[in-house]
């Protein structure tokens, strides 16, 4: 009688790599050496770990992501509410963590720290515990996250930029390097500045997401409303509300603003600048 064939999936561990035998790793993925992957992590298909990376906690990563060198995953929060609770991070398929980057888990039993598909996160990017970022996201090199923010689809943050506790990004938007991020981004404007103010509309940026030409148009007008006018924030959304032509777009935007909890960040202008 034959011996059962045993399938086991192929992986490319370097010697010196430490795995905890109870770490789920799938099939054609590359750990480096002396990484350090934990107990309860999950490494999806396709996933290449470069040398010296350290995953830990209740971690899942997806598919063909790549994490580079002295990348750190899944650690403890830099936080004196955590007290050793489960919680977890999730990263998405394809993305790219670049070199001494932190992903933190979250505070508080059963929260969550995610970072979606299609992002790059460059070198020494931080993501605090509890923040919720979205699909195709960049982060430049050293830009940081503090804990509880919210980073929409396809946001651009550049190098150096520190974004506060709470703080939301809203989709498509971008925020230039070294900026200091008190107040909610709305989509798809430009902010820079410390504090970070609205500069102007992310045209690139709409243009390259596919979004029609009459959603750019609607936005052109949402953005003379809101950063052009001498309406408040609520006058302002009911005046959109009754001017704008509906799309999914402008029902984003709106949805947006009814929930900046924060406030949002202001044109330049309303400061008197030119």
């Amino acid at each position: 009688m034959k011996p059962e064939t045993v399938i086991i999936p192929l992986r490319k561990f370097h010697e010196t790599a430490v795995v905890h035998p109870n770490a789920r790793i799938g099939k054609d993925v590359e750990i480096g050496a002396y990484a350090v992957i934990g107990e309860n992590v999950v490494i999806g298909d396709g996933t290449k770990i470069a040398p010296h990376v350290v995953i830990d906690g209740w971690t899942s990563i997806g598919k063909n992501c790549v994490i580079f060198p002295g990348a750190s995953i899944g650690a403890e929060p830099q936080d004196l509410k955590f007290h050793g609770e489960k919680s977890y991070v999730f990263i998405g398929d394809n993305t790219k963590i670049r070199e001494c980057a932190t992903v933190n888990r979250a505070t508080g039993e059963g929260e969550e720290t995610r970072i979606g598909s299609n992002c790059l996160m460059m070198a020494y990017t931080h993501v605090a515990h509890n923040c919720i970022v979205g699909n195709n996201v960049i982060m430049s090199n050293a830009a940081t996250l503090a804990g509880h923010v919210v980073v929409e689809d396809r946001a651009v943050i550049g190098g150096l930029a520190g974004i506060h506790q709470f703080v939301k990004i809203g989709r498509n938007a971008m925020i230039g390097g070294a900026s200091k991020v008190v107040q909610d981004i709305p989509p798809y404007v430009i902010a820079d500045g410390h504090p970070a103010k609205v500069r102007g509309l992310n045209n690139v940026g709409m243009s390259r997401s596919g979004m029609s030409e009459l959603a750019r148009r609607n936005m052109k007008k949402a953005y003379k409303i809101l950063y052009r006018s001498s309406l408040s924030l609520a006058q302002a959304i009911d005046t959109m509300e009754q001017e704008l032509d509906s799309c999914e777009e402008v029902e984003h935007f709106l949805r947006f603003l009814r929930n900046a909890e924060r406030g949002i960040a202001r044109s330049r202008r309303d400061n008197g600048e030119e």
